[in-house]
């Protein structure tokens, strides 16, 4: 890459502004909808320790090998993986065809999330107006109101059809679906330091404080206690199931993004004296520290709701159905509503903002694209899609996040860890640390990618895991 482009290129402006943006990469909804059930379906702290193990061991592997693959190459994952091919036998063309399953995977976990954040916005600005609290406790309506929102098909040719046959706006959440990803492209479309950057910095803050008021308030709520047991339970017998450790590796691996795609391109934004090490652990303990505030609101709302917590699965479902009931429910129950579909919009608009940011930076660096003409092209592909699909939005982040995640990972993972020279890739690990990674750092990178494998062959087992 010539001098002038590594000049030239648009980064972050401040650390705290990186890990930010990173944090609101890492924080969505598997953070808000996935993670409390799983805390409390299998037994609060006999599931907590070994996630938090996974989160130590993927934060100083897979998190830190992705910033640092990215500024290595100041580019995205086809220029990366092509640096890391040239860099091992002079072929940077190999390097740049593998390099574009994880820039796939990216485009199309953001195209399924753009139909997630269409109903996020529709109900964010339901709590606002009013209507989601009209809706009262009637599970028909709220269920009625969320399956019209959310319509399901069984194929991807029947969802197709359903949308063809409707009308692309007579069916599903189309104006919505347009709304948010406006918003997410013109965030992006301002570029990193002065889009990105800048908006992180305003909805992370945000975010957690809204989550920790929700969650002292939601605490002094009659029989909230109730959901404080699931969360402290600790059954030692526990620590021995092999699906509680399942869930809790797959929980963890997916939350922190490790996907080839997008923690590399944000990587590339990196200045040379940033450090990596320590960045990636902040990453993984603030993403780690939202998940948790998610479920101190989540877990005692639903013990205080009366509703069984065996009853509720993880999913859209908790969100859009079962939580509208439970916070209609509560005393100042439409504030209560307003302030977490806040709090949801910006986990979910950080996080698609993250994953549209990779396949735009490709078509900057392979097409020659100025900012404001990626993002457009980018964004008319996902408009496309994300209306057509969303009869068929479960299935078709099932077979992102079960397949071609985990794929990306163990990709960049072998590019760093064993196609890149060992000195290249230690001179970037340490560059701009306080005191040189210890002797650790590449065992751990190689069962890194044995994580990657397992994530793949286990989710493919178990249907999902993350």
């Amino acid at each position: 890459m010539s001098n002038e482009t590594l000049q030239t290129r648009d980064g972050f402006k401040s650390q705290w502004g990186f890990i930010l943006a990173c944090i609101g990469s890492a924080v969505g909804m598997g953070n808000i909808w996935r993670f409390p059930i799983m805390v409390a379906k299998y037994g609060g702290m006999t599931f907590l320790l070994p996630y938090f193990v996974i989160v130590l061991l993927v934060g100083n592997s897979g998190v830190m090998e992705e910033f640092a693959l990215g500024r290595r190459a100041q580019a995205g994952p086809i220029g990366a993986f092509g640096h890391c091919t040239e860099a091992k036998n002079g072929n940077k063309k190999l390097g740049e065809a593998i390099g574009l399953i994880p820039i796939i995977g990216a485009l199309m976990l953001a195209i399924g999330y753009t139909v997630v954040m269409s109903w996020i916005f529709k109900y964010t600005f339901m709590a606002l107006s009013g209507g989601l609290y009209a809706m009262g406790q009637d599970m028909g309506t709220i269920g009625g109101t969320f399956g019209g929102a959310a319509p399901e098909a069984a194929t991807l040719g029947e969802a197709l059809s359903m949308m063809v046959s409707n009308g692309i706006f007579g069916i599903g959440n189309g104006v919505w679906l347009l709304i948010g990803l406006v918003v997410a492209l013109a965030i992006m479309a301002m570029g990193v330091a002065n889009g990105i950057e800048v908006a992180n910095k305003i909805m992370m803050p945000i975010l957690f404080g809204l989550f920790v008021i929700l969650a002292v308030y939601i605490g002094f709520q009659p029989g909230a206690s109730e959901g404080y047991k699931f969360l402290f339970t600790l059954d030692p017998k526990g620590l021995l199931s092999f699906e509680v450790w399942v869930y809790a590796f797959g929980q963890a691996f997916f939350s922190l993004s490790v996907a080839g795609n997008g923690s590399v391109i944000y990587g590339s934004y990196l200045p040379k004296n940033e450090n990596i090490p320590s960045s990636a652990l902040r990453v993984a303990f603030f993403d780690t520290l939202a998940a948790l505030l998610a479920a101190f609101v989540i877990i005692p709302a639903i013990g205080a709701s009366g509703f069984a917590m065996s009853d509720i699965n993880p999913g859209p479902g908790l969100m859009f159905v079962y939580l509208v009931n439970i916070l209609n429910g509560m005393p100042g129950g439409r504030i209560v509503g307003m302030i977490f579909y806040v709090a949801v919009l910006f986990a979910g608009l950080s996080s698609i903002v993250n994953l549209y940011e990779a396949p735009v930076a490709t078509m900057q660096e392979q097409f020659k694209l100025k900012r404001g003409p990626a993002v457009a092209v980018i964004g008319v592909i996902g408009a496309i899609v994300a209306l057509l699909i969303q009869p068929w939005t479960s299935q078709w982040m099932d077979v992102v996040s079960i397949y071609i995640c985990p794929l990306g990972a163990a990709l960049a993972a072998i590019m760093f860890y064993v196609v890149l020279p060992k000195e290249q890739a230690l001179e970037e690990v340490n560059r701009g640390a306080k005191k040189p990674i210890g002797g650790w750092f590449f065992p751990l990178g190689y069962f890194f990618i044995a994580m990657c494998i397992a994530a793949l062959i286990l989710g493919v087992k178990y249907g999902g895991i993350g």
